[in-house]
C-alpha cells in the first residue's frame, strides 16, 4: 500500500471539503432555517419508501436481528469501522484534531486487533469514534439545511445534506480503496464489495431500530411528519455534536 499516496490523498481530500463548505457559506442561498418544499411529492415518496420497507428491507431486518448476536455485532463494528474513513478528512476540516485523532487510532487498532473491524476493542480503551459526514461538516461551517424533501429509497434529507451524501460518494476513501483506484492501494476489491457493505450498514441500521420503527408506525398519527421531526433533530443534533445521539437516528422513540 502506498502510505504517501495516502497521506497526500487526505491532505487533498480535507482542502477539497474546506474549499467546499467555504464557497457554499459565502455565495449560496441555502436558508438557515428548514423549509418544507416539494411536499405532496415528498409525502407520496415517502409512501413508496415505506411500501418498499414493508415488503423488503423490513423483512430482511427480521431475519438479520434472528441471527446469533456476535455475527450482527461483528458486522455493526465492521461497517462502523469502514464509515470512519470518510469521519476522518471530516473532522479535520471541522478542525476538530483530537476527535480526528481518535478516529484514526480507532480505525487501525479495530482494524488490526480487532480482524478488519469485526471486533471494537478501541471504544474498552476509550477512544471515541463519532462519525461525521460532510453534510455535518457544511452545517458546521454554517451552512443551513435548506429544503427539507425525500429521496426515493434513501428517505428524507435536505439540500445541504443530498449535496453531502453525493459529494461523500465521490470522495469517501473506501470507495477509491475497494475499487476506484485499488491498484494504488494494493487492493483487490470491487465496486459490489463498496455497494455490498453500504447495504449492510441500511439493514444493520433498520434492524437495530426494528422496535422503535414499529412503534413509531404504531403511535405517530402523521408518520410523515414524525420521520421528519426525527431526521432533523438528529442531524442538529449530530452537528452540534450532542450526545443525545450517538448512534444514527438514535433511539427512534425518543
Amino acid at each position: 500500500m502506498n502510505l504517501l499516496y495516502i497521506a497526500k490523498y487526505y491532505m487533498k481530500l480535507n482542502k477539497c471539503i474546506i474549499l467546499v463548505a467555504s464557497t457554499l457559506l459565502l455565495n449560496s442561498q441555502i436558508a438557515q432555517a428548514t423549509e418544507e418544499c416539494f411536499e405532496n411529492t415528498s409525502r407520496a415518496v415517502f409512501k413508496f419508501n415505506m411500501a418498499v420497507d414493508n415488503a423488503i428491507i423490513e423483512p430482511i431486518a427480521k431475519g438479520y436481528n434472528k441471527l446469533p448476536e456476535p455475527i450482527r455485532n461483528g458486522t455493526s463494528n465492521f461497517t462502523s469501522n469502514i464509515a470512519t474513513l470518510l469521519s476522518i478528512p471530516n473532522h479535520l476540516a471541522q478542525g476538530n484534531l483530537r476527535e480526528a485523532g481518535d478516529a484514526t487510532a480507532s480505525f487501525l487498532i479495530n482494524s488490526t486487533i480487532g480482524i478488519i473491524g469485526l471486533a471494537n476493542p478501541a471504544e474498552k480503551l476509550g477512544l471515541n469514534n463519532q462519525q461525521e459526514d460532510l453534510g455535518q461538516t457544511l452545517g458546521s461551517y454554517g451552512v443551513g439545511p435548506g429544503c427539507y424533501f425525500v429521496l426515493p429509497i434513501f428517505g428524507p434529507t435536505t439540500v445541504r445534506d443530498s449535496f453531502g451524501m453525493v459529494a461523500d460518494s465521490f470522495v469517501d476513501p473506501f470507495a477509491h480503496i475497494t475499487w476506484r483506484e485499488k491498484e494504488l492501494f494494493g487492493a483487490s476489491g470491487s465496486q459490489l464489495d463498496y455497494i455490498s457493505v453500504k447495504g449492510a450498514t441500511a439493514v444493520d441500521f433498520r434492524a437495530d431500530n426494528e422496535v422503535n420503527f414499529d412503534s413509531l408506525e404504531e403511535n405517530s398519527i402523521d408518520l410523515y411528519a414524525s420521520f421528519k421531526s426525527l431526521y432533523l433533530q438528529n442531524r442538529e443534533n449530530k452537528i452540534n455534536n450532542s450526545s443525545e445521539n450517538d448512534d444514527d437516528w438514535g433511539n427512534l422513540d425518543n
